[in-house]
């Protein structure tokens, strides 16, 4: 995919791995939606995006994912404004084992929600023009973690669905490209809850075996997934892969 002039939102993009990714899209001339439900935040990167890169690359939109309604209104305002939706990314993530619900709700609901909202805009069968669509996984989804099961759970079926569904856009040929990005640990704030037993709850006891595992992988900054997630996009011959990325061995896809 040629990203100049493409269309793209991401949400959870007011700091952390939304912002790296959106800010790597607009390195490459695309225009970007920055979603985020906290407004504050969120206007000062597109304050920030519009002394780098121009006022007319970025729109902020405050968005709860969790509100269907405002998630809805989000695409529509997107292909109002621009015409049309050519990409993506579904970032925003928590961890919250204590309010285990609302995890599931941000990280695997709204990602759902989100994919075919964006399928309703963007398939080629029904009148779109395809595009890419980059659904944050982790290296959760392989693997065990006492201290957050929940949140692993989350990102098992994340995997799963991003499969199930890039399986489904070959086969109806839905021109669109849905992959998994599966990151190691990322110097973001949500490494913090490791050490926040309201966050844990009862699985507090077993983060220092959430630390062992991050010692072991070692810690990305968002750039370096930044880069990575532009090569999914761009790369027409990638659906359904689930690319893993490591600060120990760098970026490798799972062979299924």
């Amino acid at each position: 995919m040629i990203l100049k002039n493409s269309v793209g939102i991401v949400t959870g993009a007011s700091r952390g791995l939304g912002k790296a990714f959106a800010e790597a899209l607009l390195k490459k001339e695309a225009k970007v939606v920055i979603c985020d439900i906290d407004h504050e935040e969120g206007a000062i990167t597109k304050a920030e995006f519009d002394e780098k890169y121009g006022p007319n690359q970025t729109t902020f939109v405050t968005c709860d994912v969790t509100s269907p309604s405002q998630l809805k209104d989000l695409f529509s305002q997107t292909v109002q404004k621009y015409g049309k939706l050519d990409i993506l990314c579904n970032n925003a993530g928590i961890n919250n084992e204590n309010i285990w619900e609302k995890t599931i709700s941000v990280n695997l609901v709204a990602l759902i929600q989100a994919n075919y909202l964006a399928l309703e805009h963007m398939r080629c069968d029904r009148g779109g023009q395809g595009g890419s669509i980059v659904n944050m996984a982790s290296m959760s989804s392989f693997q065990p973690a006492p201290h957050a099961p929940v949140y692993t759970a989350t990102k098992h079926a994340v995997l799963g669905f991003t499969r199930s569904l890039a399986e489904a856009s070959r086969l109806g040929n839905f021109g669109i490209r849905i992959n998994a990005m599966c990151p190691g640990f990322v110097n973001t704030s949500i490494l913090e809850t490791l050490d926040q037993e309201e966050i844990l709850g009862m699985f507090y006891q077993f983060k220092d075996i959430g630390k062992h595992i991050m010692h072991l992988f070692g810690v990305l900054e968002p750039s370096v997934i930044g880069d990575a997630f532009i090569q999914l996009v761009e790369d027409d011959s990638l659906n359904g892969a689930a690319m893993k990325i490591t600060a120990s061995k760098g970026i490798q896809f799972e062979n299924f």
